[in-house]
C-alpha cells in the first residue's frame, strides 16, 4: 500500500501583503443575528467608558491597600542595607556576619493576585536599588538555572546599554556562579563615576546600592536549592549584598519547615502581613457597587455567584473584578435599554432621541407594566400610545431611580453599623451579606430582622451613642429627608449625652442610701429583688434611656421599611441591573464532565457536521472513532471486554467505509482499524472513562455509570 503521509514536502509561501484581513469594528459584536439594535456602537463606547473607570478605582484602591505594606518594605530595605555601609556600628548588634535581612511577605491564598503586587512591589522598590530580581519555582530546578535567572535579570536592571552587551558577552563565555556575581556587582557599582559621560547612574541614594531578590512562590521551590544558595550567599553578603523576599502563600512556619536550623538561622527573618482578602472585598464593592458613582448594578443571585466564587474557589479579587467585567459586558450585551445606563444627566438626554422601537422595549418592561397598571385610566393611554409622554415620564423615573440608590445606599451603611456588631450576627457581618438580603426580599419580613431589633433594644447607652455617630456620620452628607434624619439623629445623641449628667446626680443621691442597703441582712435583699421582680410582671415605667434607645430602634426600622426597598419594586430598574445569573454561571462556573459527555455522545453539537445527526440511542457511522468508542463503552458493564469492544468497533467502522462485514478484509485494513481502536481506547483512558484492570485478561474497567 502506498504511504500517504502529510509530511512529504514542507513548501513555503509568502504571504500576500496587499491581502489584508478585513477587520469587524469590535462594536459590531452587539448586534445580534437577526435582532439588531441601532444603538450598539452607543452602548458599546458606554460600556467601555464605565469599565474603564471602574478599572482606574480599583488600580487606585489597590496602590492605597498596598501603601502601608510598601513603605514598611522600603524601610526594611534602607535599614537592612545600612548594615552593609562600614560607618554602620550598631547593625552589629542586631544582626551577625553572615545573617541574609530577609522579609517574609504573606500575602495569603490568593495566589492568582500575587502577580499584581509583586509587580507593584518592583516599581517601588527601584526607588531605592536599580537592582530588584524576581523568580519563579518553575525557573529554578536547580541550582544552574537559578544563578543563570539571577544574573541575566541583573545586567537586565542595569541602565548602561554598552555595559549590559558588554556584560552579556562575559555572560556567555564564563559560568554562573556566586563569585562571578560578586565580581559583577563589584565592577557596575566601582567602575563608573558621575564624570563619565556614558553612564546614567539610577536614582538610588546608595553609592552599592543592595540587590533585592524577590522569590515569588517560596513554598514551590526545591528544599536543596534554596539551602544551597542562602549558605552560599551568606558568604559574600559584603561582596554581594543580598536582601530576600519571600513570597508566602500560607504561613511563615513554611520557612523553618523547609529550611534546617542550621540554614535558617542564616536568615534575620521579619514579618510582614499583606491586607485581608475579604477586606479587599469589602473595599472593592464599596468603591464600585454601594455607591451611585457607577449607575451599573448586580442583582442578588448574581452577586452572590461571583461572592460564592470569590469564598470557595480563589479569593482572587483579580477574578472577583474580571467575573464583574464580564457582568457589565453581558448586560450591554443583552440588554437594548443598556443605553441609558450611564450618568443621569446623559440619560435624561438619550431619552430624547430614542426610537420608537426602544420605546416599545420600555413598555415591554415588566417594571414599567407594572407602574403604568397602577395609574389612571387616561396616563395609561397617554404611556402606551404617545412617544413624548412617555420619554417625559421615563426621565422622572430615571430621576427617582437615582434617587432611590441615593437613599438606599446611605440607610443600608446605617444599618450595617447597627447590625455588625450584634451577638451571632443575625443580619451577617460583612456588608455584602446584608446587601444581598435586602436585594432578594423585604428585609422586615424575615426572621433575622426581628431578632435583630430585639438585640438591639438592650443595647448598652455606650455602644449606642457610637454606632448614632458613625450613622451621623454617614447621613451627615444626606440632603432632603435624609438630611433631616441626619439632625434628628444629632438630637437625639445630644440627649443622650444629657443623661451622663442626671446619672451623676443620682449617684450622688443614692451614694447615702447604698450605705444603707450595705448594712441590711439577706432577708431583706431577697425581699427587695421579689418585689422588682412583681414590678416587672405588672409593668414597670421605662427610664429615660430605654425611651430613647425606643426612639433610636423605631427611627432605624421606620427608615430601613422607607429606602430597603427591592430594585424590582422600581420601575426601569432593568436597565442598570444585570440579572442573567445562570449566563454568568455558564460562562465562569466550567462544567468539563458535561461538556465532555456532549461532545463524545452528540459530536453535531459542536462540530455543526450534518452526516452527524442521527437518533437517539444510534450510533453514527461517520462519528470520530474516540465518539463510536464511547457509545460502545456505554452499552456494557462494569468490566469491557476489549477483544468483543474492538470487533463491535470494527464493524461499526466498516459500515461508514460501505465495505460488506462478511467479505474478506485485507490484513492491512484489519491493522488500521485495530490501530484507530487502540488510539480510541487510549484517549479515553486519558480522559478518565476506563482504565485498565488485573481481574480479568484481556479487560478494562469501566469508571462511569449509568448508561449517559
Amino acid at each position: 500500500m502506498a504511504t500517504s503521509s502529510v509530511s512529504k514536502g514542507c513548501f513555503v509561501f509568502k504571504p500576500n501583503f496587499r491581502k489584508r484581513k478585513i477587520s469587524v469594528p469590535v462594536e459590531e459584536y452587539f448586534n445580534k443575528r437577526k435582532n439588531e439594535s441601532e444603538d450598539s456602537k452607543l452602548r458599546f463606547e458606554t460600556y467601555h467608558l464605565i469599565w474603564q473607570q471602574m478599572k482606574s478605582e480599583t488600580e487606585q484602591l489597590q496602590e492605597e491597600l498596598n501603601k502601608n505594606l510598601f513603605d514598611s518594605l522600603i524601610k526594611f530595605l534602607q535599614k537592612s542595607h545600612s548594615g552593609f555601609q562600614k560607618s554602620s556600628r550598631d547593625w552589629g548588634s542586631q544582626i551577625k556576619l553572615r545573617e541574609i535581612p530577609t522579609a517574609a511577605l504573606i500575602l495569603g491564598v490568593n495566589v492568582t493576585d500575587h502577580d499584581l503586587t509583586f509587580r507593584s512591589l518592583t516599581e517601588a522598590l527601584q526607588n531605592v536599588t536599580p537592582y530588584v530580581v524576581s523568580l519563579k519555582a518553575r525557573d529554578c530546578p536547580d541550582m544552574k538555572h537559578f544563578l543563570q535567572k539571577l544574573f541575566s535579570q541583573l545586567m537586565d536592571c542595569c541602565v548602561d546599554v554598552e555595559s549590559k552587551e558588554e556584560e552579556k558577552d562575559i555572560q556567555k563565555k564564563t559560568y554562573c556562579s556566586m563569585d562571578s556575581l560578586s565580581n559583577w556587582y563589584m565592577n557596575v557599582t566601582q567602575k563608573t563615576d558621575p564624570e563619565r559621560p556614558g553612564k546614567k547612574r539610577t536614582s538610588s541614594p546608595c553609592q552599592s546600592p543592595p540587590v533585592v531578590l524577590i522569590l515569588k512562590d517560596m513554598e514551590s521551590f526545591t528544599t536543596k536549592v534554596l539551602q544551597d544558595f542562602i549558605i552560599i550567599s551568606s558568604q559574600h553578603l559584603h561582596e554581594f549584598p543580598l536582601i530576600l523576599i519571600f513570597g508566602i502563600a500560607t504561613s511563615p512556619v513554611i520557612i523553618h519547615r523547609l529550611l534546617p536550623h542550621a540554614v535558617s538561622s542564616l536568615l534575620c527573618i521579619e514579618i510582614f502581613q499583606s491586607l485581608s482578602c475579604k477586606e479587599h472585598l469589602t473595599t472593592v464593592l464599596d468603591k464600585l457597587l454601594l455607591t451611585t458613582e457607577f449607575p451599573f448594578k448586580l442583582s442578588e443571585k448574581v452577586l452572590q455567584i461571583l461572592t460564592n466564587i470569590f469564598l470557595y474557589y480563589d479569593f482572587s479579587i483579580q477574578n472577583f473584578i474580571k467575573g464583574l467585567q464580564l457582568s457589565l459586558l453581558e448586560h450591554f450585551y443583552s440588554q437594548p435599554l443598556s443605553v441609558l445606563c450611564c450618568d443621569l444627566p446623559e440619560a435624561k438626554r438619550r431619552l430624547n432621541f430614542l426610537s420608537d422601537s426602544q420605546c416599545e422595549n420600555i413598555r415591554r418592561l415588566p417594571s414599567f407594566r407594572r407602574y403604568v397598571e397602577k395609574q389612571a385610566a387616561e396616563k395609561q393611554v397617554a404611556l402606551l400610545t404617545s412617544e413624548r409622554f412617555l420619554k417625559e415620564e421615563a426621565q422622572s423615573l430615571l430621576e427617582n431611580l437615582h434617587v432611590y440608590h441615593t437613599n438606599y445606599f446611605l440607610v443600608l451603611k446605617c444599618l450595617h453599623q447597627f447590625t455588625s456588631s450584634l451577638p451571632k450576627y443575625p443580619l451577617g457581618r460583612q456588608i455584602r451579606e446584608l446587601y444581598c438580603t435586602c436585594l432578594e426580599k423585604n428585609v422586615w419580613d424575615s426572621e433575622e430582622y426581628a431578632s435583630a431589633l430585639q438585640l438591639l433594644r438592650m443595647l448598652a447607652k455606650d455602644e449606642l451613642m457610637i454606632i448614632l455617630q458613625k450613622c451621623f456620620n454617614v447621613l451627615k452628607s444626606s440632603e432632603e429627608q435624609l438630611g433631616s434624619t441626619a439632625k434628628g439623629i444629632e438630637e437625639l445623641l445630644a440627649q443622650l449625652q444629657s443623661l451622663d449628667a442626671e446619672a451623676k446626680e443620682e449617684e450622688d443621691t443614692s451614694g447615702s442610701q447604698s450605705k444603707g442597703l450595705q448594712k441590711t441582712d439577706l432577708y431583706h435583699l431577697q425581699k427587695s429583688l421579689l418585689e422588682m421582680k412583681e414590678l416587672r410582671r405588672t409593668g414597670k415605667k421605662q427610664t429615660k434611656f430605654e425611651v430613647l434607645r425606643e426612639k433610636v430602634v423605631n427611627l432605624i426600622d421606620s427608615l430601613v421599611r422607607e429606602y430597603l426597598l427591592p430594585p424590582e419594586t422600581q420601575p426601569l430598574h432593568e436597565a442598570v441591573y444585570f440579572t442573567a445569573a445562570h449566563t454568568l454561571h455558564e460562562h465562569l462556573n466550567a462544567a468539563p464532565r458535561i461538556a465532555l459527555h456532549t461532545a463524545l455522545n452528540n459530536p453535531y453539537y459542536y462540530l455543526k457536521n450534518e452526516a452527524l445527526k442521527s437518533e437517539e440511542g444510534c450510533i453514527p457511522n461517520v462519528a470520530p472513532d474516540v465518539c463510536i468508542a464511547y457509545k460502545l463503552h456505554l452499552e456494557c458493564s462494569r468490566l469491557i471486554n476489549l477483544v468483543d469492544w474492538s470487533e463491535a468497533f470494527a464493524t461499526v467502522v466498516t459500515a461508514a467505509e460501505k465495505v460488506d462485514a462478511n467479505s474478506i478484509t485485507s490484513e492491512e485494513r484489519n491493522e488500521i482499524i485495530h490501530a484507530r481502536f487502540i488510539r480510541a481506547v487510549s484517549e479515553l483512558e486519558l480522559l478518565g472513562f476506563v482504565q485498565p484492570t488485573k481481574r480479568k485478561t484481556d479487560h478494562v474497567a469501566r469508571l462511569t455509570w449509568g448508561g449517559c
